[in-house]
C-alpha cells in the first residue's frame, strides 16, 4: 500500500498530481489547508495538502522484515496520522464536518485507536493460553500411540502465531456482524502465510488500512453557483428521514448561512407533513408540500435564488411498486429541473438481508450516497461495510440520536472500523 501527500493550488490540482503519479486508482484519505512556513510566507499563498491511498497487490506479500513494512502499518499512531479525519462537506465548524472535530473528541479517538490494538492482542494471549491447556490435557489423557488424532494434533501446531491472530480479526469481524463473504475478501487480501516473523502490529495496521479503503468517502453534499442543489431523500418508513433532513437543513441555514427552502412529498403522513413544517418555522425557511409532479417543479422554480432544496418523500415498503414507480418519476422531474443528488436513508439496526433487498429496489429509482441512521440503537456495525461492497456505493452521513440539529455527522470510516474490530464489552471503553 502507498500512502503518499500531494500539494497544489487548489484541491483538484494536488489530486491531479497525486493520480498522474500514481494512477487513477488512488483514494483521497485527507484533505487540508497548508500554511507556507518562514519569512517567505508572507508572499506564498496557502498552499492544499491531499493525503492519497493506492493498494498494491504485492502489498500482500512483502517479506516479513522490519524494513519493508510502512510506518503506519506497523504503527497505529502513525495510521491515525495519515488517515485522520475525511474531507468537509462545505466547510464551517458543523457536527457534519470531521475534520472539525471539536480537540476533545479527537483526542477520545485517538485513545481508544491505540487501545485497538492492545486490546486484541490481550485477547489474542489469552486464546492461546486456553488452547495450550487444552492440548496439555488432552496429551495427558492419552499417549499419542493410541491416539489416532495425534498427527492432525500435530498439524494443528504448525499452524503459525500470524494465522490465529488473523483468525481473530475474522471471528471479531463476524462478532460485527460483517458478512461472512466480505471478511473471507480481507483475511485473503492480507495473506501471512509463509511469514512466520510478521509482527502482530503490522497485520493489525494492514487490515485497519484495508478496510478503510474500502470504505471509501462519499461527497456528501456538493455545492454549486448560480442556482439551488436539489437534494431528495428517499427510504423506507420509520429510518428517520424527515428529522435526518432537520438535522442537515439546520447545519446550512445555522452554519453555513446558507439559503434553505424544505418540500415534502410525503403526503401520506400528516405527522410528517407537520414534523418538518415545525422545523422550517424555527429555522425560518420556506416550506412546502408538494403533491404532484407539476406543483414539484413549479416549487423548484419559485426558489431558484436559493442555495438548496431539500425534498422529503413518503416512507414506504421497497414492496410496493405503485409508490417506487412514484417515486422514480418524482426524481426524474427533479433532474430535469437542476442540479440534483439523491440520498438513500437506512437504520443500522435493519438486518442484512433485508437492506439488500431495500437497495436492489431503490436502485431502479436513482444513483445515490448512504446515510445510515440510529447508530445508537445499536451495538454492531459490520452491515454498513456490508451494504458499501454490496452497492459500491459511499455512506455520506451517520446519525446517532433525535436531538436537532445535533446527533449527526459525515461517516467517519476510521471510527467505523475501529467499533468493528472491537469486541462488544470494549466499544464503550
Amino acid at each position: 500500500m502507498i500512502i503518499k501527500k500531494f500539494l497544489g493550488k487548489t484541491e483538484e490540482e494536488a489530486v491531479e498530481a497525486a493520480k498522474k503519479e500514481l494512477g487513477s486508482g488512488v483514494v483521497i484519505m485527507n484533505v487540508k489547508n497548508v500554511k507556507p512556513k518562514g519569512l517567505k510566507a508572507l508572499f506564498r499563498p496557502k498552499m492544499i495538502e491531499v493525503t492519497v491511498a493506492l493498494e498494491e497487490e504485492s502489498d500482500v506479500k512483502r517479506p516479513p522484515s522490519r524494513e519493508g513494512i510502512p510506518a503506519s502499518a506497523g504503527n497505529p499512531a502513525a495510521a491515525r496520522t495519515v488517515l485522520q479525519g475525511g474531507r468537509p462537506v462545505s466547510g464551517g465548524g458543523s457536527a457534519l464536518r470531521p475534520a472539525e472535530d471539536s480537540m476533545e473528541e479527537r483526542a477520545s479517538i485517538e485513545r481508544k485507536l491505540d487501545n485497538l490494538q492492545n486490546l486484541l492482542v490481550s485477547r489474542f494471549q489469552q486464546s492461546e493460553l486456553e488452547r495450550r491447556e487444552q492440548l496439555a490435557g488432552e496429551e495427558d489423557g492419552s499417549d499419542s500411540e493410541e491416539c489416532p488424532e495425534a498427527e492432525d494434533m500435530e498439524e494443528k501446531e504448525e499452524i503459525t502465531e500470524q494465522q490465529r491472530f488473523m483468525k481473530l480479526l475474522y471471528n471479531t469481524m463476524l462478532e460485527s456482524e460483517v458478512d461472512e463473504k466480505y471478511a473471507n475478501q480481507i483475511v485473503d487480501e492480507v495473506d501471512v502465510s509463509g511469514q512466520s516473523n510478521l509482527p502482530f502490529d503490522y497485520i493489525l495496521g494492514n487490515v485497519y488500512q484495508k478496510m478503510i479503503l474500502k470504505f471509501g468517502r462519499a461527497d456528501g453534499i456538493t455545492a454549486v453557483e448560480g442556482h439551488p442543489k436539489i437534494v431528495v431523500f428517499m427510504g423506507p418508513t420509520g429510518v428517520g428521514k424527515t428529522t435526518t433532513i432537520a438535522k442537515i437543513a439546520s447545519d446550512y441555514v445555522v452554519e453555513e448561512k446558507k439559503r434553505v427552502a424544505l418540500l415534502t412529498a410525503d403526503t401520506y403522513r400528516i405527522a410528517a407533513v407537520d414534523q418538518l413544517r415545525t422545523y422550517a418555522n424555527i429555522l425560518e425557511v420556506p416550506f412546502r408540500v408538494i403533491y404532484s409532479e407539476e406543483e414539484a417543479r413549479e416549487a423548484i422554480q419559485e426558489f431558484g435564488g436559493y442555495d438548496y432544496i431539500f425534498v422529503d418523500t413518503a416512507g414506504h415498503s421497497h414492496q410496493n411498486e405503485e409508490q417506487l414507480n412514484h417515486m422514480k418519476r418524482l426524481v426524474e422531474v427533479v433532474r430535469e429541473a437542476g442540479e440534483s443528488q439523491v440520498f438513500l436513508v437506512l437504520s443500522a439496526t435493519t438486518k442484512y438481508r433485508d437492506l439488500t433487498r431495500i437497495v436492489s429496489r431503490y436502485s431502479q429509482i436513482a444513483d445515490y450516497q448512504l446515510i445510515f441512521t440510529k447508530l445508537d440503537e445499536t451495538d454492531v456495525l459490520g452491515n454498513l461495510l456490508n451494504l458499501k461492497l454490496y452497492t459500491d456505493t459511499p455512506i455520506a452521513f451517520v446519525t446517532y440520536g433525535q436531538n436537532v440539529p445535533n446527533d449527526i455527522e459525515q461517516f467517519n470510516p476510521q471510527k467505523a472500523v475501529k467499533q468493528i474490530l472491537s469486541k462488544k464489552q470494549e466499544r464503550n471503553a
